[in-house]
């Protein structure tokens, strides 16, 4: 898997993009927090300003990342952001703080190209019975990300400030271009597929999800978990603050307690992925989160919360390279793209709609009865992936997919 050229550049732009990326959350956090002194309307509008661009443009990002030639959109994707990045540092010195949320909304529009592009190389060139073991070790570097993120984050900010923070991220993001740059060049194939209709394609993919029992349960479950996510995605600072009596600078341990778990998640997954299928992996995910989701909204011991928040993250793998293991294996390379275009915009816009009302919901409902919502939309997003135990019988997923076209 290592030895892939493939999986080492994408590996390796994935590294550099999650340091940039955790230096911005952490350092646009604790700014807007001094800024605004701890507003939660502010604080949610940092995760809308994130997440609000991926529901928008995934659908179309992901029908021209079937079209375009992989290398060069993940390549394009990264200078790009790099540059709106510097405008943003130059605006934000010679104008107005507003302006900070617009760096996040850049690059997040920007990749939604550029990760169904990464999609496309890895099923191109990662063999069927190693995709899941690849995700597992993606997964891997995002949850080192989740241990280290933080404490860079917050030590880059708090060293050096607002200005060196956002030049570090997008610094990462141009070296992120270059390491691309050693990709293989891409195929003859992808220069004829600019040729087709763009709209007969984005329908398509929609005929292509709603063709398929797997995409279709897949669907529902991104709605649930999305919405149950971002109930709760704006609110771990104030559980910080008003659940364990820390301040707002103790949020990095709680993450880093989450990526420790992640990192140990991923290891065991990686360890056993050829011994359990994807849909019992998604299960387990799911059920384990509904169940540490409602712990940490309740909990007001520092050391419990460290431990739920442990627990959470070693069985977040188990969602995460389960989701995209069921969608790679059953979807035919040429539509990875468009499925991801269909099913993240379900996902993202349920998270955003969470994310907009978790700051209004929090004071009728409390800080833990938000919590407790958001795990029981777990519960029913555990119940949607039963129709899924069925594909067994009826086959490998790879051999369900049909042609739509």
């Amino acid at each position: 898997m290592f030895a892939n050229r493939i999986v080492q550049a994408i590996m390796a732009s994935n590294l550099l993009l999650q340091l940039g990326i955790w230096v911005r959350n952490f350092a646009i956090l604790l700014y807007v927090t001094d800024i605004t002194n701890n507003n939660p309307i502010y604080v949610s509008l940092i995760s809308i300003a994130e997440f609000a661009p991926i529901f928008i443009f995934s659908i179309i990002g992901g029908t021209f990342a079937d079209r375009w030639k992989p290398k060069l959109t993940m390549v394009w994707c990264d200078v790009l952001s790099a540059v709106s990045i510097f405008v943003v540092l130059l605006t934000l010195i010679y104008g107005s703080w507003y302006a900070i949320f617009f760096a996040t909304l850049v690059s997040a529009i920007l990749s939604q190209f550029s990760m169904p592009s990464a999609m496309r190389l890895l099923k191109q060139h990662v063999p069927a019975d190693q995709l899941q073991s690849a995700m597992a070790i993606f997964q891997s570097l995002m949850a080192m990300f989740m241990i280290i993120g933080p404490v860079v984050g917050t030590f880059v900010y708090q060293k050096y400030g607002i200005f060196i923070s956002i030049t570090v991220m997008g610094v990462m993001f141009l070296l992120s271009a270059l390491v691309l740059m050693f990709l293989p060049r891409d195929t003859v194939k992808e220069k004829v597929e600019v040729q087709s209709d763009f709209k007969k394609e984005l329908m398509d993919g929609f005929r292509y999800v709603m063709s398929k029992k797997v995409l279709k349960s897949m669907g529902a479950i991104f709605a649930v978990c999305g919405l149950a996510v971002g109930l709760i995605s704006p609110l771990m600072l104030f559980v910080t603050i008003e659940n364990l009596g820390m301040s707002k600078d103790f949020l990095q341990w709680l993450l880093m307690a989450n990526g420790a778990g992640m990192l140990i998640g991923g290891g065991v997954v990686v360890a056993f992925s050829k011994k359990i299928s994807p849909q019992k992996l998604l299960a387990i995910g799911i059920f384990a989160s509904m169940i540490f989701t409602i712990g940490i909204g309740w909990s007001t011991s520092v050391l419990l919360t460290i431990l739920l928040q442990i627990l959470n993250g070693m069985f977040f793998p188990c969602i995460h390279i389960g989701i995209n293991t069921l969608i790679l294996k059953g979807t035919d390379e040429s539509f990875v793209g468009r499925v991801n275009g269909v099913l993240n915009p379900l996902f993202m816009g349920m998270m955003v709609i969470g994310m907009s009302v978790s700051g209004l919901l929090k004071t009728p409902l409390s800080l833990s009865g938000v919590y407790l919502v958001s795990g029981i939309l777990f519960l029913i997003g555990t119940l949607f992936v039963v129709p899924l135990f069925k594909l067994k019988e009826e086959g490998p997923l790879i051999e369900q997919v049909v042609n739509v076209e």
